[in-house]
């Protein structure tokens, strides 16, 4: 006889019905769809089978499993939009939103020092996450670099969220919106880094050019 769930918050109580009736599929194709862009909760609902695995409805190797293959998939294809397609955008339409050439040369040069630490971090930066793989196929990283790196990155996230999810039992919703608060804090710290990283290679340019 299975465990009862626990009583779930929020975004967790509403996708309820996807996993019911998707189960490993709904991991799976979630996390692979958000992580090459596309607006779905697949960080969500991994915690949300987490949490039913340790109630004994699903198995809990299975969940991450899946979910880490769904991560590195999605996040390949990302990189695969990015590598074929995203440089002719950019030389195409950047210029509308600012990111010209020069600037997308000067990213390219930023992932080729500090790639590597950007994919792990990114997992866990919602926003970055969703488009690191892409970026790093814009800027032509190399793609055994990016997939060893992605991988110590998914298998991090996914390690993180299922273990969440499994041992959080009856205190879910607190655990749940505490990991939401400081998700939003790292983010806004990681946003406010990025900021400041362009604000000081600008000065340095200006410096040099006068």
């Amino acid at each position: 006889m299975h465990a009862p769930v626990p009583a779930l918050p929020g975004v967790l109580h509403t996708l309820e019905p996807l996993l019911a009736n998707y189960g490993y599929l709904a991991v799976f194709g979630l996390v692979l769809l958000e992580d090459f862009g596309v607006p779905v909760p697949g960080e969500t609902v991994l915690i949300l089978a987490a949490v039913y695995a340790g109630s004994d409805r699903l198995n809990v190797w299975l969940v991450g499993l899946l979910a880490f293959w769904g991560a590195v998939i999605g996040d390949n294809i990302g990189f695969a939009i990015g590598r074929f397609g995203g440089r002719l955008l950019v030389d195409r339409y950047g210029r509308y939103v600012l990111l010209t050439p020069e600037r997308l040369d000067r990213v390219t040069a930023f992932f080729e020092r500090r790639g590597a630490i950007v994919i792990v971090v990114a997992r866990f930066v919602e926003g970055l996450r969703q488009a690191n793989g892409i970026i790093a196929g814009t800027t032509e990283m190399h793609w055994a670099r990016f997939v060893a790196f992605n991988a110590l990155g998914a298998l991090l996230w996914v390690a993180v969220w299922v273990s969440v999810g499994y041992f959080s039992g009856s205190h879910i919703t607190s655990i749940y919106n505490t990991a939401l608060r400081y998700d939003l804090y790292f983010a806004s710290a990681v946003g406010v880094l990025l900021v400041l990283y362009v604000a000081r290679h600008l000065r340095r340019r200006s410096n040099r050019q006068g």
